[in-house]
């Protein structure tokens, strides 16, 4: 080991003295770390990716508290992020030596590093941004020294702390990066005098005083977005977006709208639109006292940044409901008296009233030139197809560098995830305009000696399915056939467990495969909540035998083990906890799911009506050291072919049928919920639904009728593919830690938590909603009355169907012999409660929540785990 490598943790920075020696060690690492390889370098941003984003939680709760700003669940987001959808960008970039070539034109581009980043992290946005920024610098062979705010130093040397642990097990010289232990002002002039470059987020005095450092630095202007709202605009969409950005987060991220201009022939119906979302109008009294608590000697007061509204509106000395999400203050002036025109980084917005669309550009322009944020974010609301000439219009004159379009300004502006050509990052450059180096959110070809030219393309929805699918009584020897007769195999694996085994069930399979000459031997050890260990045992069984087609039989237990068997046979380097790492969008996850299917063919028959496991990308295992379950989720993991043959469910037991059933309702149920459900999976869901309330009781209480058998078979396969497609949402996420904490059966506690859940998820202003760029505004409850109104549910108006299609699911639950509550079940109360906070910290981070319409909070999550325990709000 070098001598750089031992010492990779050096002493406590709080001097000029060991801040120099700290640029010493870093300068030697940087210089070592200049001529690694793409491949090298690549593998360590990747490491480092991974970790920040393992951390995501401990590092939100923990800015959170120190920093008394903002909401951890949303800094979560933050942290996932600024991991996922930076590494996602930027895994395939050039970055080392010859990064492009065009012979036919003669141009050739080389990346040189540019030495050492001087990198001020906010108080704002501690974790996420000193993430980025690490990133950013391993990704471009930079090193990089961070200063934190002295408010947010703990959390922010956390975040660097575990990038630089992780980059360097991943092989990066001991010490590319370092920190100031105790932050001050002349150490933070001093690490941005002596870097190489200075990357700058904060107030306008910190970055000032890095343009005045005499190193080259990228630094951000303050943000003061003004949305616009057209007469032409949906107005519904615009205010639950407005409403979304400006919550997320308590209103911290720069680029978060401060003030709207709604013009007057639409002015009254947008008002009301916010107050029926949750917004609070602010008489004259309460305004006068709020403008003279946001502004302290004509700077921002930072006791109410990243405060809810109640809090705020206590430091100003008057009440509001605690579930107010925004302060709306109504005002006239644009000019800089005018508390509401300035940028508030907080849950208060201004409002304006605007003649007609040219006045409120005129005014959205001098609210930037009287009360800030130039070159920062503009953000119009406005018929995007009809209205061509006016976006043309508002573009040409708003001297802002990101002009936002129907997009929520806060997460639109930080890219990626409502315009997917748009570059993400957490530094926002403002240009000219705000004083800044740069016009465009920074990224990697900001902290090279070289321009580059990145392109992206437009994203898109999909629906997949397994290759081949095929059903009806009987059918399973004649799909068996093209083994021999089309595929030509030769050596077959079967996986289930004992009970299947020991009853028969696997012997029309294995006499198939003998009548056609096919080898196989038999895997019958899993369990019913399958662990790692059985799957490790089962893949080793399967290197042993060297098979070319893997059949699962079973419920989902079976197919899940038979999934991540294959997954270890296949790929035995692949890393577990990887894999099982949750993701915001599948196709841009850290992670990359090893290709499958290059050994051996997947079938999967399944014994049971509910889990649909033989037509998704899922699995679920449980660590058998811990007892938590890992779901898997990649499309990778889709059979090759699945095989419904109700014969294999005629002798199913009621309580099995029960609790499969009532789990196929809820796969369909949130498949058709969620934010990402298409008019491809809405047929098949609802489908589904009719096909459950209609056999699932013939089925409970005559299992040897054919017809309910084979219907429940056939609604159970469709719900899957619907959910394979749509995902699920938060009744699965608590399902499932409801089932791993208290060993419930999956079905029972989906049913448990079902109508808690629906009634959760059909509020008309949710505190939050779920974040998918198809997701426009809540309709939930819109939504479940298209089920209840496909499935015969009536009523005088919505709210009259949804209550009686919630009714006529507790009374399909009590036909099936569902009880009412979790008690019910023998849970213990005392265990209960002593498990309830990190069950639901376990549920919020599951991966089906992120596909839910109503974006849960985790005290939200606790509740519904109350009102499901007692039968009753607690």
């Amino acid at each position: 080991m070098s001598e750089a490598n031992k010492q990779s943790n050096p002493a406590i920075v709080d001097s000029v003295e060991s801040l120099n020696a700290l640029f010493t060690t870093v300068r030697a690492a940087q210089q070592q770390y200049a001529s690694f390889t793409q491949e090298q370098v690549d593998a360590i941003f990747r490491a480092a990716a991974l970790a920040a984003n393992h951390a995501r939680i401990p590092l939100a709760k923990m800015a959170v508290e120190e920093t008394g700003m903002g909401v951890v669940e949303d800094k979560v987001i933050k942290n996932n992020y600024a991991a996922e959808h930076i590494y996602n960008h930027y895994k395939n970039t050039k970055t080392c030596g010859v990064i492009e070539e065009d012979k036919e034109f003669g141009i050739m581009k080389i990346a040189e590093p540019i030495g050492i980043i001087a990198a001020v992290i906010p108080t704002t946005n501690p974790t996420s941004t000193a993430i980025f920024k690490c990133l950013m610098a391993l990704k471009t062979r930079n090193g990089i020294i961070i200063s934190p705010h002295p408010r947010a130093k703990a959390s922010t040397i956390e975040a660097a702390r575990i990038v630089k642990e992780a980059a360097e097990k991943a092989g990066a010289p001991a010490g590319l990066i370092g920190w100031i232990d105790v932050p001050s002002l002349e150490l933070t002039n001093t690490v941005m005098k002596e870097a190489d470059i200075i990357l700058a987020t904060g107030g306008p005095g910190m970055v000032k005083s890095a343009y005045s450092s005499g190193t080259p630095a990228i630094g951000v202007g303050a943000g003061n977005a003004a949305a616009v709202i057209d007469s032409s605009a949906d107005i519904v969409n615009a205010v639950s977006s407005l409403i979304l950005s400006k919550t997320f987060d308590n209103g911290m991220i720069c680029a978060t709208e401060q003030t709207i201009i709604a013009c007057k022939d639409i002015y009254d119906a947008v008002k009301a639109e916010l107050i029926k979302r949750g917004c609070y109008f602010l008489n004259e009294e309460e305004k006068d006292k709020l403008r003279k608590t946001m502004l302290i000697n004509g700077a921002l007061n930072a006791k109410i940044v990243g405060q809810r509204p109640c809090t705020i509106a206590k430091l100003a000395g008057f009440e509001v409901p605690e579930d107010v999400k925004v302060l709306v203050g109504e005002a006239e002036s644009t000019g800089v008296e005018e508390a509401f025109a300035h940028e508030k980084l907080t849950t208060i917005l201004g409002m304006y009233k605007a003649e007609d669309f040219a006045d409120a550009t005129d005014k959205a322009e001098q609210l930037l030139i009287n009360a800030g944020g130039l070159g920062h974010t503009s953000s119009l609301w406005i018929d995007n197809v009809n209205e061509r000439e006016k976006i043309a219009a508002f573009a040409d004159r708003m001297k802002t560098c990101r002009i936002l379009v129907n997009t929520p300004s806060s997460l639109g502006g930080i890219g990626d995830l409502y315009n997917f050509k748009f570059p993400p990052s957490m530094t926002l450059g403002c240009g000219s305009w705000g004083g800044n180096s740069v016009s465009e959110n920074v990224g990697v070809k900001h902290l090279l000696n070289v321009k580059t030219v990145a392109e992206r393309r437009e994203n898109m929805l999909w629906f997949r399915t397994p290759e081949k699918v095929y059903f009806k009584k009987g059918c399973l020897p004649v799909a068996l056939d093209e083994l021999k007769n089309v595929m030509n195999k030769k050596r077959c694996f079967v996986v289930t467990d004992s009970f299947l085994y020991k009853n028969g069930f696997t012997k029309v399979i294995t006499d198939k495969l003998t009548e056609m000459g096919i080898a196989y031997t038999v895997f019958s050890d899993v369990e019913p909540d399958p662990t790692l260990k059985s799957a490790q045992i089962g893949a080793e069984a399967m290197r042993k035998f060297e098979p070319d087609c893997i059949i699962a039989l079973g419920g989902g237990s079976a197919m899940d083990a038979g999934k991540i068997m294959w997954v270890l046979y296949e790929h035995p380097e692949a890393d577990f906890l990887d894999m099982a790492m949750r993701f915001i969008d599948i196709r841009k996850r850290v992670y990359t799911f090893p290709k499958m299917g290059e050994k051996a063919y997947f079938i999967a028959i399944p014994t049971s009506s509910g889990t649909g496991s033989e037509v998704t990308p899922f699995a679920v295992i449980t660590d058998q050291e811990t007892g938590t379950k890992y779901p898997l989720a990649d499309y990778e993991l889709l059979p090759d072919m699945a095989i419904i043959d109700t014969d294999l469910m005629m002798s199913a037991p009621k309580g099995l049928t029960s609790a499969s059933g009532i789990d196929a309702m809820v796969h369909a149920l949130e498949a058709y919920a969620s934010v990402m459900a298409t008019d491809y999976t809405d047929g098949l869901a609802i489908r589904a639904m009719q096909l459950i309330f209609k056999y699932l009781p013939t089925a409970y209480e005559d299992g040897t009728n054919v017809k309910a058998r084979e219907k429940m078979a056939t609604a159970s396969t469709m719900a899957g593919m619907a959910f394979a497609n749509a995902f699920l949402g938060v009744c699965h996420s608590m399902a499932h830690k409801l089932g791993a904490y208290h060993h419930l059966p999956h079905g029972v506690a989906n049913a448990l938590l079902l109508t808690i859940v629906m009634r959760f998820n059909a509020c008309e202003k949710p505190r939050k909603m779920g974040v998918f760029s198809q997701y426009q505004y809540p309709h939930t409850l819109e939504r479940y009355v298209e089920c209840a109104e496909a499935c015969g549910v009536t009523g005088k108006d919505d709210q009259e169907i949804f209550e009686n299609f919630l009714q006529k699911l507790e009374d399909l639950k009590v036909a099936i012999g569902i009880k009412k509550t979790i008690k019910d079940y023998g849970i213990d109360e005392q265990v209960f409660l002593e498990k309830l906070d990190q069950m639901s910290e376990d549920a919020f981070d599951d991966q089906c929540t992120g596909a839910n319409p109503r974006y849960p909070l985790i005290s939200e999550i606790k509740e519904m785990y109350l009102e499901a325990y007692y039968g009753e709000k607690k």
